[in-house]
């Protein structure tokens, strides 16, 4: 590991017991900052309604931490809009923001579009299959945002089981956006979670970058990230365990050829053939081939976008 992420780790990883939420609230009230907080969901009626609940109840009832609350549902073919609506979240379908752009399937995309339907100084994103969740989710880490002037991007850190398992999820972080780390941006070698989707950041930040629409967000956002505002402007923070709904084995080829290819755009950018990715199942003849198109599409730093500029002006 290279020195300087030696020391940045030093400097820059904090536990969530570290700030108190009193603590953040006094930083709040006398910096004047907004917090939105932002759950993409697609089909998540079953954990939703508890993790909305539990921000609204601890962090916008009880401590006044949290001024925006939304929900942008991507699609779903579930009750997860009428729920995430009854815990007190304003609920955002996707296709609602930006209708003259297509929306794309994605994470990516539903984040990009989410800085339209906010307003906050800083922006929380929080997955919506969460189980066990806790506010220190939410208050971790946007307390150095709140107290640091210097930071601009902190990611949540945490232990991940995969089943009775402990520390065995993330199994595409550890096979492929960590050796990718480590190979081609060494000063990031340092983050524990970094594909992990609790984060959060400066607007003045998430305005700036592109966001690749599908699973490639979380590693391409840490990368262009560093490369904007570098490495000190970067932080991370222990929440505890993170337990959540876990993906099959092919779903996780599709997610890492999605972060490999968004780390191939952002070590060589040009003509390159648009990938695909072929997995296999066995069928009633034998293995089977399935083909799917790889995410490639990035949407442009929201700065470039004149209806983002419009409402800044208005």
């Amino acid at each position: 590991m290279l020195e300087e992420v030696e020391r940045w780790l030093s400097a820059r990883s904090w536990s969530a017991g570290d700030r108190t939420v009193r603590q953040l609230l006094s930083a709040k009230q006398a910096t004047g900052q907004s917090v939105s907080v932002v759950l993409p969901a697609l089909d998540e009626e079953a954990t939703v309604g508890d993790i909305v609940a539990v921000i609204r109840r601890e962090l916008v009832q009880r401590v006044p931490l949290v001024d925006e609350l939304v929900v942008v549902d991507s699609g779903s073919s579930d009750r997860t809009a009428e729920v995430a609506a009854a815990a007190g979240a304003r609920v955002v379908h996707r296709d609602a923001i930006l209708p003259r752009i297509p929306a794309l399937p994605g994470k990516g995309e539903v984040l990009w579009r989410s800085l339209l339907v906010t307003h906050g100084d800083i922006v929380c994103f929080v997955d919506a299959d969460l189980r066990e969740f806790s506010a220190d989710f939410v208050s971790g880490i946007v307390g150095p945002l709140l107290t640091d002037p210097d930071v601009h991007l902190v990611k949540a850190m945490y232990d991940r089981p995969l089943g009775a398992a402990p520390g065995q999820g993330g199994r595409v972080t550890e096979l492929m956006a960590r050796p990718l780390l480590n190979m081609h941006w060494p000063q990031l070698a340092g983050f524990v979670q970094p594909l992990g989707g609790e984060y959060a950041a400066r607007r003045s930040l998430l305005e700036r970058l592109p966001f690749p629409v599908g699973y490639g967000v979380e590693l391409g956002m840490l990368v262009d990230a560093l490369h904007l505002v570098g490495l000190d402007a970067l932080a991370q923070v222990d929440v505890g365990v993170r337990v959540h709904r876990h993906q099959d084995g092919r779903a996780l080829g599709r997610m890492a050829a999605a972060i490999y290819r968004t780390a191939q755009l952002r070590l060589a950018r040009g003509h390159l053939v648009r990938p695909t990715l072929t997995q296999f199942e066995r069928g009633a003849d034998g293995f089977e081939p399935r083909t799917y198109a790889v995410d490639t599409e990035e949407r442009p730093p929201m700065t470039e976008i004149a209806e983002y500029a419009a409402r800044k002006v208005a």
